[in-house]
């Protein structure tokens, strides 16, 4: 935190606790008290009105507060959890902003609303796993800043069962955006000559190269939309019984559910008929593939390999 940060912050935790000795200050903000009684010095050189009382430490004169920011507890509560959030799923720079933002909207909230905002924060929690390459993230948001083309092996699944292809990509990145805990980069790929979107963790050997770009007009960040591609149509029919856990999944394909006698008819749309093979397995005989044939055939296939390895002697 720099100085004129840490300045700032030294008012609103004075503002929001009443009062503060100089080495519980210098704890907080992981400083030396020299570098505090520094602080203090320059707030009241630009006209803080600070009071000392030995024993208590330093406080702000009755009265004195920042202009003051209006939220209500459920604004407060939806901007805190969102700070919560950032903090889980970004890099280093982000997360210790995302903690400073949250810190500075808790110091201007009055008593009676930070109390109770205290109260509803204990009671939510968002929990979302780690960020598995943080540095991977970092090269790319600083590429889309700088408007740096950047070129990666990326893999993708084969049209062969178990296999999967590694291709060489070209791309200008437009953005990041974050799906269902799967980050994505959207960008123009020179490959393809047209606009794909890159999940990270099929993303591997990252480069930057000499070149810059300028975004391609029309580009709108925030749709995950391969609709161009998807255009293999398969539909399922799930059991009652699983209806409503399938409805839990979020399945990244699924286009359309619908409610019949027999179950949940869903429709994904994939790029490829084995696209969806492991999900569909995974729900064992509680699903049943209507179209297209082929697929069904390969779901056959696949449940008799099965029931070969496990039958006995084998």
């Amino acid at each position: 935190m720099n100085k004129t940060d840490r300045l700032l912050a030294i008012v609103l935790k004075l503002q929001s606790s009443g009062g503060m000795r100089a080495e519980d200050l210098a704890a907080f903000f992981e400083t030396s008290k020299r570098t505090i009684y520094r602080d203090i010095q320059a707030l009241s050189e630009a006209g803080v009105p600070l009071i000392a009382t030995p024993g208590q430490g330093y406080a702000l004169v009755e009265g004195y507060f920042l202009p003051p920011l209006s939220f209500t507890s459920d604004e407060a509560i939806m901007l805190l959890l969102g700070a919560e959030y950032l903090a889980q799923n970004f890099d280093d720079r982000y997360r210790d902003g995302a903690k400073a933002a949250a810190f500075k909207i808790e110091g201007v909230l009055p008593q009676k609303l930070a109390q109770e905002v205290s109260r509803l924060k204990s009671s939510f929690r968002m929990v979302t796993q780690p960020i598995e390459n943080p540095e991977l993230l970092k090269e790319l948001r600083r590429a889309i800043l700088e408007r740096k083309t950047v070129k990666f092996r990326y893999y993708g699944r084969s049209l062969e069962p178990g296999r999967e292809t590694a291709t060489e990509r070209e791309v200008d990145p437009y953005g990041l955006i974050f799906v269902e805990g799967v980050w994505y980069l959207p960008g123009y790929d020179h490959l393809r000559q047209d606009i794909r979107n890159f999940r990270l963790d099929r993303v591997e050997d990252l480069a930057f190269t000499s070149k810059t770009f300028t975004q391609k007009s029309g580009f709108v960040l925030g749709k995950i939309d391969t609709s161009d591609v998807r255009n293999i149509t398969v539909r399922l029919l799930f059991s009652p019984e699983a209806a409503r856990w399938v409805r839990e999944t979020r399945y990244f394909y699924i286009a359309e559910e619908e409610d019949t006698q027999e179950g949940l008819l869903v429709t994904l749309r994939v790029r490829h008929e084995r696209d969806p093979l492991n999900w569909i397995l995974s729900w064992g005989r509680r699903v049943r593939v209507l179209e297209p044939e082929s697929l069904a055939k390969i779901v056959r296939e696949e449940a008799e390999a099965i029931s070969r390895q496990y039958k006995t002697g084998n």
